[in-house]
C-alpha cells in the first residue's frame, strides 16, 4: 500500500523537464526579439522621421525595461509554464488568466507568422539581386515553420540550445555591421542631414505614431517567462536571462537605428523589407553583405522558433488547467513537450503567414502584447498588495515599486494612441475578437475549471480560492 501511495503520483501527469539555465533564458527573450532589429521598428522612421524613430527606440525601451523588472519578480517567485498566464492564475482569477493566455498565444503565433514572412521576402530579395526574379516564397515560409515546429517537438533544451548559438551570430553581425561602418569600410558615407533638413516631417504627432512600431525592437522579451517550469533554478535564472536580455536589445536597437538611419534616406527606410541588410548592401562590402544575410535569417528563425516554444506552453497551461479542452495538456511521453499544442498552432500561423500583409501581422502580435502589458500594471499591484515582501519568499525584487507599473500604464495608454492613429479599424477589431474569446470561456469553458486546484504555490491562499 505504502508503495502504491508513494508511485501513484508519477503516472498521473508527465512533467516538463527542468533543464534550461540563465544562457537559455537570454537567448529564449533575445532571440525572440532580435528580428525586430532586423525588420518591422524601421515603419516607425516612416511615421514621424529619423528623431521620431530615434525617440520611439528609446521610450518603447524604457516601457520594456519596466516590463522586464516586473515579469522578473513575479515570474522568479511563481515559477510555472504558461509565464504570465500563471501570474494571472494565481494573483486575479479564471476570466482574467483566460485571456492573458489568449494574449500570449496571439502575441507569439502573430510574431512567428511575421518571421516566416520575412524569411520569404529576404530568400526572393536575394534571388533577385542574383537574377532569378519572381520566386515563389510560399514554399519557404511553410518549410520554415515546419521544421521549427518539428524542432520544438523534439525538445526545449535542443530548441533553446539552437536559439543561443543562432541570436548569438546575429547579435554579432548587429555589431560588425556598427564597428566596421565606424572603421571606414562603407563605400558611403554616414549621413544624418535628414535630421536638420526634415527634423520632423509630419509634426510632433508623428512622434506618438511612431512609438507603434517602436515596440516591435522588444516585443518578446517578456517570453523569459513561459520557460519558467523548464528552468533547474527560476529564481536565479530568470532575472539574470531577463536582464541580460533587456540591456541587450537596448544596445542592439541603439546601433541598429544609428547604421540604418545614416546609410539610407528615411523615406526609404520607412517602407524597406530588411533594413539592416539593406543597409549592408549600400556599403558595397561583400562580407558584410553576406554575414547580414544570415544575421536576418538567424534572427528570423531564433524569433520563430522562440515564439513556437512561447505560445505552445500558453496554450498547454490553459488545457492543462481546463481553461481549454484537456486535450491540449498532453506531454509527449518521450520528448516531454506539448506536443499538441505545438501541432494544434502550426496551421494558424500558417494562415497568417500566407495570407496576410507584413504590417498587419505586425500590428496584431504588438496591441495583443499591448493588452497583457496593460495587464501587468494591475497585476504588481495586487501582487504587492495580496503578499507583501515580507510574506513570502520572492527571487527578485524590482526597485522603485509602484514608479515602474506608473510608467508602463502610461506609456501602454500612449501606445495604444499611436495604434489607434494609423489602425484604428484593426484595434477596434481586435477588441471585438476579444470580448468574443472572454464571453465564450464565460458561459461555455468556466464550469469545468478547477479554481482550487490551480493554485500551486505555497503560500497563504486569497479569498475565492
Amino acid at each position: 500500500m505504502a508503495n502504491a501511495t508513494i508511485t501513484a503520483p508519477a503516472t498521473e501527469r508527465l512533467q516538463l523537464l527542468r533543464v534550461l539555465g540563465p544562457a537559455h533564458i537570454w537567448a529564449l527573450g533575445v532571440g525572440i526579439v532580435l528580428v525586430g532589429e532586423y525588420m518591422g521598428w524601421n515603419f516607425s522612421v516612416g511615421k514621424g522621421g529619423m528623431i521620431a524613430g530615434l525617440a520611439a527606440c528609446w521610450v518603447a525601451g524604457l516601457l520594456y525595461t519596466c516590463v522586464a523588472m516586473i515579469d522578473s519578480e513575479v515570474t522568479s517567485t511563481i515559477a510555472a509554464a504558461g509565464g504570465q498566464y500563471a501570474q494571472a492564475k494565481h494573483i486575479v482569477g479564471p476570466l482574467m488568466a483566460f485571456n492573458v493566455g489568449l494574449f500570449l498565444v496571439m502575441a507569439y503565433t502573430m510574431l512567428e507568422a511575421a518571421n516566416a514572412i520575412t524569411v520569404g521576402y529576404l530568400l526572393d530579395t536575394v534571388a533577385g539581386m542574383m537574377g532569378h526574379t519572381g520566386l515563389n516564397q510560399k514554399p519557404f515560409i511553410i518549410l520554415s515553420i515546419m521544421f521549427l515546429a518539428w524542432l520544438n517537438f523534439r525538445g526545449v533544451l535542443a530548441t533553446l540550445t539552437f536559439n543561443l548559438v543562432i541570436t548569438a551570430i546575429a547579435f554579432l553581425a548587429i555589431i560588425a555591421l556598427f564597428v566596421s561602418v565606424q572603421l571606414g569600410a562603407s563605400a558611403v558615407p554616414m549621413d544624418f542631414s535628414a535630421i536638420t533638413t526634415s527634423p520632423l516631417p509630419y509634426g510632433w504627432i508623428g512622434i506618438v505614431a511612431a512609438l507603434h512600431f517602436g515596440l516591435w525592437y522588444y516585443l518578446g522579451i517578456e517570453g523569459t517567462c513561459q520557460a519558467a517550469e523548464e528552468v533547474r533554478s527560476p529564481a536565479r535564472s530568470l532575472p539574470y536571462g531577463t536582464m541580460a536580455g533587456i540591456m541587450t536589445l537596448l544596445i542592439a536597437a541603439t546601433m541598429t537605428w544609428y547604421v540604418c538611419s545614416g546609410l539610407l534616406p528615411w523615406e526609404y527606410l520607412g517602407q524597406a523589407g530588411t533594413p539592416l541588410f539593406d543597409a549592408a548592401r549600400v556599403t558595397g562590402n561583400a562580407g558584410l553583405m553576406v554575414l547580414l544575410f544570415v544575421g536576418t535569417m538567424f534572427s528570423t528563425l531564433a524569433s520563430a522558433n522562440g515564439c513556437i516554444n512561447d505560445a505552445s506552453r500558453a496554450w498547454f497551461s490553459m488545457g492543462r488547467d481546463r481553461y481549454l479542452p484537456s486535450w491540449f495538456g498532453a506531454v509527449h511521453p518521450v520528448y516531454r513537450t506539448p506536443y499538441r499544442s505545438i501541432v494544434f498552432l502550426v496551421p494558424i500561423a500558417l494562415i497568417f503567414a500566407l495570407g496576410a500583409p507584413l504590417d498587419q501581422v505586425v500590428t496584431f502580435s504588438i496591441l495583443s502584447g499591448l493588452l497583457g502589458y496593460t495587464f501587468m500594471t494591475f497585476n504588481m499591484v495586487m501582487f504587492r498588495r495580496k503578499w507583501p515582501l515580507d510574506t513570502i519568499k520572492r527571487g527578485y525584487v524590482h526597485p522603485l515599486h509602484p514608479l515602474p507599473v506608473i510608467v508602463l500604464l502610461t506609456l501602454c495608454a500612449a501606445a495604444y494612441f499611436a495604434v489607434f492613429l494609423g489602425y484604428g479599424t484593426q484595434l477596434s477589431a481586435m477588441m471585438c475578437f476579444y470580448i468574443v474569446a472572454s464571453l465564450w470561456f464565460h458561459f461555455r469553458r468556466y464550469q469545468f475549471v478547477r479554481r482550487g486546484d490551480q493554485f500551486t504555490m505555497p503560500w497563504p491562499k486569497p479569498a475565492g480560492y
